[in-house]
């Protein structure tokens, strides 16, 4: 039988970040185009298992290619196979995947667009193998996702932390002081390198590398001695030191990935205080990274990947994610762009150069 796309679902999970609106508009307007109804979930996968949606209709999508956030909603607590519940004041993980079928049954959709990043295309395809009709749109400020050059979310992010920077830069300068800049990047350093080199950093620490703390000590040490009275520090928030472990803000079980992280910023200006004598202070720009508006460059990427998404729809390329490979977006199989994280290394381009620049990473 040769069904006819009438009614597809859209969602966003994970954590917001600027572009997903841009994603949104892009698939409504593609999709209305065509004579398509487009059905918004509301807050990710809660909303498809708890059964909240709403037709989305023109006047919803306009206008809203420059706002951050996503008038959809999200959750990172919402995964259908591991689902939070409260019985006799405990927290129970349970499965309520079926529940998640059941809706995407009842609202009759065709297709499901799911727009996130690893978790969701993790979730994606497990839904995938029980049947429905999925296409992905890769979405992360941490870039770690190995099936795409690029995912939307990440230019947004490195702008914020280069603006940081920046401003770090006048009062370390005119304090004479290490300032520390605390980035997310969980597992993956892409936010810290890029932002760090685009900042002008002097040492950048990141989780694909164990730090040594007498290289960090010398960098800040040496600057100092050469009259350079100030150092900026970007530290991603999962940069451990050598033969060190990662350090966790809190552990929340409703959480796929329960671990939080956070505070390694701290520990490293206190820690360079304590043993090179230079005054330190430091920032964590935390959900400041995920917040306002979109790049210009997120803009057309986000937008690119919504079309792709409609085209892959409309073709029944199910089980399928847009991704950027050179200047081209593409179709790859969700189960291959999850398949592992894409990581700094040390052959990386951006690397390569920052340590050409003098750039101290502490290995």
């Amino acid at each position: 039988m040769n069904m006819q796309i009438k009614r597809i679902g859209i969602l966003t999970g994970g954590g917001d970040c600027p572009g997903l609106n841009a994603v949104i508009r892009g698939v409504a307007k593609c999709a209305h185009d065509q004579g398509i109804e487009v059905i918004g979930i509301e807050d990710g996968f809660e909303g498809l298992v708890e059964g909240r949606a709403r037709q989305l209709f023109n006047k919803d999508v306009s206008g809203i290619l420059t706002v951050g956030g996503t008038i959809l909603g999200t959750s990172n607590k919402g995964d259908p196979f591991h689902w939070p519940e409260t019985r006799n004041g405990e927290i129970v993980i349970v499965d309520r995947s079926r529940d998640a079928i059941a809706n995407y049954e009842k609202w009759k959709l065709d297709a499901l667009i799911t727009i996130g990043g690893d978790g969701t295309m993790n979730i994606s395809n497990k839904l995938i193998k029980m049947g429905l009709n999925i296409v992905g749109a890769p979405k992360t400020i941490d870039n770690d996702l190995e099936a795409t050059d690029l995912t939307f979310g990440h230019d947004s992010a490195v702008f914020v932390v280069a603006e940081a920077i920046d401003r770090l830069h006048t009062t370390a300068s005119s304090h004479h002081r290490v300032m520390i800049v605390e980035v997310m990047g969980r597992y993956a350093g892409w936010i810290g390198l890029n932002g760090g080199l685009a900042g002008g950093a002097d040492i950048i620490l990141l989780p694909e590398f164990p730090f040594h703390w007498e290289k960090i000590f010398a960098k800040a040490i040496e600057r100092n001695r050469k009259g350079k009275r100030f150092s900026i520090v970007c530290v991603a928030e999962g940069a451990k030191p050598y033969g060190g472990e990662i350090l966790a803000r809190e552990v929340d079980i409703r959480r796929t990935d329960p671990i939080q992280l956070g505070g390694i910023g701290e520990v490293v200006a206190k820690k360079i205080a304590r043993e090179t004598g230079l005054e330190t202070r430091f920032t964590v720009l935390g959900h400041l990274q995920r917040g306002g508006s979109p790049t210009p460059f997120d803009r057309i990427l986000a937008t690119k990947f919504g079309y792709q998404a409609i085209y892959l729809t409309l073709k029944k390329e199910f089980g399928k994610m847009a991704a950027l490979k050179g200047d081209k977006i593409i179709a790859v199989d969700i189960e291959e762009a999850i398949s592992r994280l894409k990581l700094v290394k040390e052959d990386n381009q951006a690397f390569l150069t920052a340590r050409a620049i003098g750039v101290e990473f502490g290995i």
